[in-house]
């Protein structure tokens, strides 16, 4: 079985300030519109740029891995709880 691709979803856009990158959701509710969301440091902000291709799981942490010179196995933890918080405020989906 495959594993499965990421990619980020067109109901958010995002926009670098100072170290933060700020996600805003656009395509929800008004109310919604009062909300975003703040991913900081240089590893996050790295992998929402990675994000711009579908990547899996996998690809994602070989590539945090080399640039931060991290293991594969932390760089793995760190997306899968990346993954997730991305996942629940609807910022990224399954890539078809």
């Amino acid at each position: 079985m495959l594993e499965k691709k990421y990619k980020k979803t067109d109901a958010i856009v995002s926009r670098k300030i100072a170290d933060e990158l700020i996600l805003v959701p656009i395509r929800q509710q008004v109310a919604d519109l009062q909300n975003f969301y703040a991913l900081e440091g240089e590893v996050a902000s790295r992998l929402w740029e990675l994000l711009d291709e579908d990547r899996t799981k996998g690809q994602l942490a070989a590539q945090i891995s080399r640039e931060f010179e991290i293991s594969q196995e932390q760089a793995g933890t760190d997306i899968n709880a990346f993954i997730e918080k991305l996942s629940v405020i609807k910022a990224i989906e399954e890539a078809r």
